[in-house]
C-alpha cells in the first residue's frame, strides 16, 4: 500500500461513487475500479461495498480512509506552509449563506474581511439550499433546529422572528393580537417553493402551529422589508430585517408573548470535519465567529 492508493480510497469515499471520483482524479472509471481492486487485493479485505449508484466503506475501509484523510490533510498543510512563507495570507474561501441573513448581516462582515485580507478570494453563494456543504463550499451558514451529525456546527446565535408592521399600517388596520388574527392578516414573509408554510409559536412550554397564506412571499429579504415599510401588510421576518426601523419607531412589533419560528430558531456555521482547512478558511471561520459574538477585529 502506498500514498497514491490511500489518496484514491479517500477520493472514492468522499465522492460516494466511482464516476465522481474518476472525474476528480482525472481518470477513467474503469481505471479507478481497477486500482481499487488492486488495493483490496493488497490488504486482503474488502474496503468498500459497491452498488449501482454508491459506494459505502466497510469497517476496515473506514479506518483506512481516516488514516488517508489525515495524511492528505497534513501534506496539504505542509505545502501551504512552504508556499506562504513571507507572503500575505492568500487562498480561496467558498461560503454559502442564507439569502436574507447573508444580504443584511453577513455581507458587511465579508466586505470587512476582504479589506483585512485582500489576498483571499471570496466565492460567496446567497442561497437557501437544504444540502449544506459541497465541493466548492468550505463554510455554510444555515438557520435550523438541529445541525446534521455529519458536520461540525458552531453557534452563531439565536434567530428571533418578529410579527411587525409599519406605523402607518398599524394606525389604519391595527396590529394582530392573536395567532388567528395574524393568520388572517395580509402577511409578508419568506417561503420555500412547493412547501406549505407553517409558523411555530412557543409560549412557555406550549407549542402551537399555524398554517400561513402570505400575500407577499420572497427569499429576497430586502424586498420583504420594502413591503413592510410600504404598509402592504404584517411582516413575519427575523428581527435583523427591521431592527433599525423598530429602534426609530417606524416599525411596530406585536405578539411579544410568543417565540415565533418558521425555518428554525438557531443560526449555525457549518464545515466538514474531515476536509482540509487552509489558513484562509480557518481565518475566515474565526473572523465570522468573532463577528457573531460582537468581538473587535484586527486592523490589518
Amino acid at each position: 500500500m502506498d500514498l497514491q492508493s490511500l489518496t484514491l480510497l479517500v477520493e472514492i469515499i468522499d465522492s460516494g461513487n466511482l464516476s465522481q471520483a474518476a472525474r476528480k482524479l482525472k481518470m477513467t472509471r474503469a481505471n479507478v475500479s481497477y486500482h481499487l481492486s488492486q488495493l483490496e487485493k493488497s490488504v486482503g479485505v474488502q474496503l468498500v461495498k459497491r452498488t449501482t449508484r454508491r459506494v459505502e466503506p466497510t469497517e476496515v475501509g473506514l479506518r483506512l480512509y481516516e488514516h488517508g484523510r489525515n495524511i492528505h490533510n497534513e501534506m496539504l498543510a505542509a505545502r501551504e506552509t512552504i508556499t506562504s512563507l513571507g507572503q500575505e495570507l492568500r487562498g480561496r474561501v467558498g461560503i454559502s449563506v442564507p439569502s436574507g441573513y447573508g444580504q443584511i448581516v453577513v455581507s458587511d462582515w465579508l466586505i470587512e474581511f476582504k479589506r483585512l485580507y485582500p489576498g483571499i478570494v471570496l466565492d460567496v453563494l446567497f442561497e437557501n439550499r437544504a444540502d449544506n456543504l459541497r465541493d466548492e463550499v468550505d463554510i455554510a451558514i444555515r438557520v435550523m433546529q438541529e445541525p446534521p451529525l455529519s458536520v461540525v456546527a458552531r453557534s452563531l446565535g439565536d434567530v428571533r422572528y418578529v410579527a411587525c408592521a409599519s406605523r402607518d399600517y398599524a394606525a389604519q388596520h391595527g396590529l394582530p393580537q392573536t395567532l388567528m388574527e395574524l393568520r388572517a392578516s395580509p402577511l409578508i414573509t419568506a417561503g420555500v417553493m412547493g412547501r406549505q408554510l407553517r409558523l411555530a409559536a412557543y409560549q412557555g412550554l406550549e407549542r402551537q402551529e399555524v398554517t400561513l397564506e402570505p400575500t407577499i412571499i420572497s427569499e429576497h429579504f430586502p424586498f420583504l422589508r420594502q413591503g413592510i415599510l410600504a404598509s402592504l401588510g404584517v411582516g413575519l421576518v427575523p428581527d435583523y430585517v427591521v431592527q433599525d426601523k423598530v429602534a426609530t419607531g417606524e416599525v411596530l412589533t406585536t405578539l411579544h408573548d410568543y417565540r415565533l419560528s418558521i425555518f428554525g430558531t438557531h443560526m449555525y456555521l457549518l464545515y466538514l470535519p474531515n476536509r482540509h482547512q487552509t489558513r484562509a478558511v480557518r481565518t475566515c471561520i474565526d473572523f465570522l465567529l468573532a463577528k457573531a459574538r460582537g468581538e473587535a477585529q484586527p486592523t490589518a
